[in-house]
């Protein structure tokens, strides 16, 4: 789905998209900043890639990299230099981190969309104002406001810190009353935020692209399953009716308007046994579960993340084929590729890790299928072994 500005979008910046040659500063080098600067070269962009690990995926392709943690001001202030805008490929990226670099260069997104998704309270605040339903949720600060929300929401419920968390770190699962102190102990960092444990049919998310124009270019929802708390399947599109899509794909583009983001966001929502969705993270960036778009798409996510980066129009986010996306995890996922890269009609993607840690993602790989042939697939089928 494509749109045009509407009367309520900002204004655009005002200058022409930057010419090929110039360089797009990306903060983080894990495999998301890889993708990005890897769509960015095909478009003719460089990329400078700053972040502490000088062994990330990241500074593997990249065509200058920085070095030096994200606190160093000095550093911040030489690779502001060095760049013609700046992106990040994570949102653990410190937000003073850009408010050093916002005077210096053109930061997009900025740090206001950061401030809000890295922190739990303020997201979820922002999905009600924005018009998303949420799971009631409290925040907690101290046990006692623990006990209050656990009599106010009930239990199950799922206690989890506001910031860092991401596949499952940072969070537990409260099934009895007695079982929450000890989780607020162990819980860091502090404050906490308590959710309701949601019965969902399945996790679904939408990936959307914004211009500064105001334009956007939303790609099919997608359903999404894992494994240990990380994601391990992605259907592309998301079996469901085509209202649930359509609504997963609107929540997305709502998101990404009220935040006036430029670039991309990923939208991850829980689809409830009544066919309702429930927003559950903002990610505002590039997302796992967009993967696919790599080889099923006219132009993948990380394309146009860097197209609304550089001031570029967004491309056709339309599908030429269905997809089943599957994460390679740790050595079992390592071990796998040998066999993935000779199999026909998937498409491989190994990262550059240097290490088959488990719970690590160290690839993907994609199985591309007809358009339509998806519907039509068993879970036997679907289980593309790796």
């Amino acid at each position: 789905m494509s749109t045009t500005p509407d009367a309520s979008s900002p204004p655009a910046e005002g200058r022409e998209p930057l010419p090929p040659g110039a360089t797009v500063g990306i903060l983080g080098g894990g495999q998301l900043g890889r993708m990005s600067a890897m769509a960015a070269a095909r478009l003719g962009y460089r990329c400078h890639v700053f972040a502490p690990d000088g062994d990330s995926p990241g500074m593997q392709i990249a065509a200058a990299t920085t070095v030096a943690a994200y606190e160093d001001a000095e550093a911040l202030r030489r690779f502001a230099a060095a760049v013609d805008v700046v992106t990040f490929e994570f949102e653990n990226v410190p937000a003073e981190t850009l408010e050093v670099l916002a005077p210096l260069a053109p930061c997009r997104p900025g740090v206001e969309v950061l401030r809000i998704c890295q922190d739990r309270f303020a997201e979820k605040e922002f999905l009600e104002r924005a018009g998303v339903p949420v799971a009631p949720w409290r925040a907690v600060r101290s046990p006692g406001d623990l006990r209050a929300a656990v009599a106010a929401i009930g239990l199950p419920a799922v206690l989890k810190t506001t910031r860092l968390g991401y596949d499952g770190r940072g969070q537990t699962v409260l099934r009895r009353a007695e079982e929450a102190e000890a989780a607020f102990d162990r819980l860091e960092p502090k404050p906490l935020i308590l959710e309701a444990f949601v019965p969902f049919r399945a996790e679904v998310s939408a990936i959307v692209a914004r211009a500064a124009d105001g334009s956007l270019a939303v790609f099919d929802a997608v359903e999404n399953r894992h494994r240990d708390h990380i994601l391990d399947m992605s259907l592309a599109p998301a079996r469901v009716p085509e209202g649930v899509a359509a609504a997963a794909r609107g929540h997305a583009a709502r998101v990404a308007a009220a935040l006036g983001l430029v670039g991309v966001l990923a939208l991850e929502m829980f689809l409830l046994p009544d066919g309702a969705l429930l927003g559950n993270e903002i990610a505002p960036r590039p997302h796992n579960s967009g993967h696919w778009t790599l080889d099923a798409c006219f132009a993948s996510q990380f394309e146009q993340h860097v197209r609304a980066v550089v001031g570029l129009p967004l491309a056709d986010p339309a599908r030429h084929h269905d997809a089943v996306m599957r994460n390679l995890v740790g050595p079992a996922g390592l071990a796998a590729w040998p066999g993935i890269v000779r199999r026909g009609r998937s498409a491989a993607h190994l990262y550059g890790k240097n290490e088959a840690r488990p719970g690590r993602k160290l690839g993907h790989a994609t199985r591309l299928l007809p358009l339509g042939a998806l519907a039509g697939l068993d879970e036997a089928e679907l289980a593309f072994d790796l």
